[in-house]
């Protein structure tokens, strides 16, 4: 056996271990199941802690702050459905009970002795994505071999969210490298779409979507550095946002290019409401990070300002881009662009019109050499130090696919200044063709959930990386296997839009969530989750509850 597998092997029987020390013990699974295992908790689970699972983070800390619910019964429950969605579709790094109940048996005892809570998330459980380090835990940046180290300190949002009274009792599964819109790793396997099994769940935040989609989190810790959270959010159902870097603190997060700011990602929230999103942004902001690290922007979370509010009537401006030049979205994913626009242009106060994109293959090429600026070596070395194999979809974004090379200093200097020009330009085309524009509504990639090992296509979500604009992930309905067929006669662009055109199929990607994408401009942050809750009230978002049984599996 190979040390890599020796490895995999020993975190596997401890990832096992945490999820069968819950108590009660599970119930076994069905001994059959569908391609959409969503309901399955629901069958397994007591009505109690179905109720406590699948009430939303938001009205989780009410009933805890006022002592309508104790901190070790949510924990509890929040720990049985973790365990049974890790059996399910695998999206569990480890479970951490014997944590996760001491500060909730803490947090109730605070309770009880001084009649209030100790902070604004007092007793809510909140799973971490396993790249955002906690003290005494092993480390995970991707790689087989980080599994051997341990963590010296919490990651300084942690520590900000410990503070308000949180309760950590999962870490999630994600992919090799960190650097695919799939959860796979040589540790811990494959994690799958509890919609449609054979669907990936995206990564690289991945297993906490997959979690969420089977409400096994109200609340989660991700982070995007090219779709890492946006991708899992829209496979999956869910509500997510790619924060303008440097307002959430990174501080303390691990990924193996630490150092190298050709990209920096940024450290997310996601939830199956729009209001846990709000809320992570509330806390992690309300705390004043700054103060502790100059490298944040001084700014809180302005969430009370009325951006669309023009001479005391709505007037949102909204410009639809349908599609990005480089690869032609799915008809799903068009249909939902369609019937939401269809629901906003007759009400008043909504301007509609079309933005083109600049240059978006442009900005393209710039990430393929952005993002692996080593040219894979940095990935070639942390697999070699166990043996462990390069899966093909690390291989395809950061060692030897489009574009992938090895830069001298001098090209690293060239692609970093080619990135902030490209930015300026972007800024000055939003500015000359559409100044009133707000906000761009648009896919969040071509396809919902890819089929497992297909997903090769990011410029949907990276392109958003590269400029450095907020951008938030919303669910619409599902794939519909009559409505969503692809035109067989269509001829593609490229060899990436061919891949991508083939590689969908409206059966098999069946009850997939359907998501769009909101974007606006950098620091804007709050404009475009506001206009995200106008527009979804408005509209009447999501049309079809992307977290509730469909009818049809």
């Amino acid at each position: 056996m190979a040390r890599w597998q020796e490895i995999a092997a020993s975190a596997q029987k401890h990832r096992d271990d945490t999820v069968d020390s819950v108590t009660p013990p599970l119930p076994s699974l069905p001994p059959i199941l569908s391609h959409n295992v969503t309901d399955i908790p629901r069958r397994l689970l007591s009505e109690d802690e179905i109720r406590i699972t699948e009430t939303p983070a938001t009205a989780l800390i009410q009933l805890l702050a006022r002592g309508k619910l104790k901190a070790a019964v949510v924990a509890n429950a929040f720990l049985r459905r973790a365990a049974l969605a890790q059996k399910l579709v695998n999206c569990v790094h480890e479970l951490l009970p014997e944590r996760a109940l001491a500060r909730a048996k803490e947090l109730d005892d605070y309770f009880q002795r001084e009649k209030k809570p100790v902070g604004p998330l007092h007793g809510l459980p909140i799973s971490v994505k396993a790249r955002i380090p906690m003290k005494g835990l092993r480390k995970d940046a991707g790689f087989v071999a980080d599994y051997e180290e341990f963590d010296q300190s919490d990651a300084d949002l942690l520590t900000i969210f410990w503070k308000a009274g949180a309760v950590f009792y999962v870490r999630t599964t994600e992919p090799q490298g960190l650097m695919m819109l799939e959860t796979t790793s040589c540790l811990l396997g494959t994690t799958t779409n509890p919609h449609n099994t054979v669907t990936t769940c995206g990564g690289s935040t991945g297993g906490d979507a997959a979690l969420q989609a089977l409400y096994g989190s109200p609340l989660g810790i991700g982070g995007d550095g090219g779709g890492s959270i946006r991708a899992p959010a829209g496979n999956c159902g869910l509500y997510a946002l790619k924060p303008t870097t440097n307002r959430v603190p990174l501080r303390g997060s691990a990924y193996y290019m630490t150092g190298c700011d050709t990209f920096v990602p940024s450290v997310c929230p996601m939830s199956p409401t729009l209001d846990g999103v709000n809320l992570f942004m509330k806390v992690a902001l309300g705390s004043e990070p700054w103060k502790n690290d100059l490298c944040l922007h001084q700014m809180p979370w302005r969430a009370e300002e009325k951006y669309f509010v023009r001479h005391g009537k709505l007037q949102l401006n909204i410009g639809v881009m349908w599609d990005d030049r480089v690869v032609k979205p799915a008809k799903s994913i068009h249909r939902a662009l369609s019937e939401v626009i269809e629901k906003l242009k007759p009400l008043e106060g909504f301007n509609i019109t079309e933005w083109a994109p600049y240059q978006h293959e442009r900005g393209m090429k710039m990430l393929e050499k952005l993002y692996s600026p080593d040219g894979g070596q940095s990935v070639l070395q942390n697999c070699a130090k166990t043996g462990e194999p390069v899966h093909p979809l690390t291989s395809y974004r950061m060692v030897d696919g489009p574009g992938v090379e090895e830069l001298s200093l001098h090209e690293v200097w060239k692609w970093t200044n080619e990135r902030e020009k490209y930015r300026y330009e972007y800024l000055q085309e939003w500015n000359a063709k559409a100044p009133d524009m707000d906000v761009i509504l648009c896919p969040y990639q071509q396809s919902p959930a890819p089929l497992l090992e297909t997903a090769h296509y990011w410029g949907y979500a990276s392109i958003w990386n590269l400029l450095d604009y907020p951008a938030c992930v919303f669910p619409v309905g599902r794939v519909d296997p009559k409505l969503d067929r692809e035109d067989e006669d269509y001829e593609p662009r490229s060899e990436i839009d061919k891949w991508s055109h083939d590689h969908y199929d409206a059966y098999k990607q069946r009850d997939s969530p359907v998501s769009l994408q909101l974007v606006a401009k950098r620091m804007d942050d709050e404009k475009v989750m506001q206009a995200l809750e106008i527009i979804k009230q408005a509209a009447g978002l999501p049309f079809e509850d992307c977290l509730a049984v469909p009818a049809r599996a």
